[in-house]
């Protein structure tokens, strides 16, 4: 077992686990907990997220949201939903998740089942260090549409077409706005604050689509 510090987040590596063991997990450990686990080739990566990752991940958040109302776009938020596929044995949990074109599938269900449900439409993840278990592998065999990351510095979007992710400039769901400026209202709000940077991006998204 290997753990590894950083400002943002803790992460504990565990290897040679099976696949059954690590549904075992899940199930052992409930739902009600901080940590997002994270699993494939039998490894499992075990995040606890601290207060600058959890800050910038609500922070998206409540930007995905103003993007939605802003665009006319219904959204049913699923955070850190437990995405499971038995038959590829592999397994995540984003830091945030979101249902938007699809959102009318699952709008009434409390339970969501990836065999028969669709995957959510989009995933972030927050990751101020390094991950050990390749997300973009991960996301891309689940079927993810879209992926974000952000290190605290930038944020890449990713798209996916034909099993594989590219990065790119344009968000497919929010294609008339420039998400990768997202970052700079995150700085932002640390000097001005939360709500007042929250209106300010809102502003900015209507000029945007203006």
């Amino acid at each position: 077992m290997v753990t590894t510090a950083t400002p943002g987040e803790t992460r504990t590596l565990l290897e040679n686990i099976t696949w059954q063991t690590f549904k075992a997990m899940l199930g052992d450990m409930g739902s009600k907990r901080s940590t997002r686990l994270a699993y494939d080739s039998k490894i499992v990566e075990i995040m606890t997220p601290l207060m600058p990752h959890e800050n910038s991940n609500r922070m998206i958040e409540g930007f995905v949201v103003v993007l939605c109302e802003e665009l006319g776009l219904e959204i049913k938020r699923t955070g850190s939903l437990t995405l499971t596929r038995d038959d590829l044995e592999r397994g995540g949990e984003p830091d945030s998740s979101y249902y938007i074109q699809n959102e009318s599938l699952v709008r009434a269900k409390d339970n969501i089942n990836l065999e028969t449900d669709p995957p959510p439409d989009l995933v972030l993840e927050v990751e101020y260090s390094k991950p050990r278990v390749d997300k973009l592998s991960l996301y891309a065999a689940i079927g993810i549409p879209e992926f974000w990351r952000y290190d605290g510095t930038v944020l890449r979007v990713y798209n996916l077409s034909e099993g594989q992710y590219s990065e790119v400039q344009i968000s497919s769901t929010f294609a008339t706005v420039a998400v990768k400026e997202i970052p700079r209202f995150i700085q932002e709000s640390k000097k001005n604050g939360e709500r007042a940077i929250t209106h300010a991006f809102r502003v900015w998204v209507r000029q945007q689509i203006a």
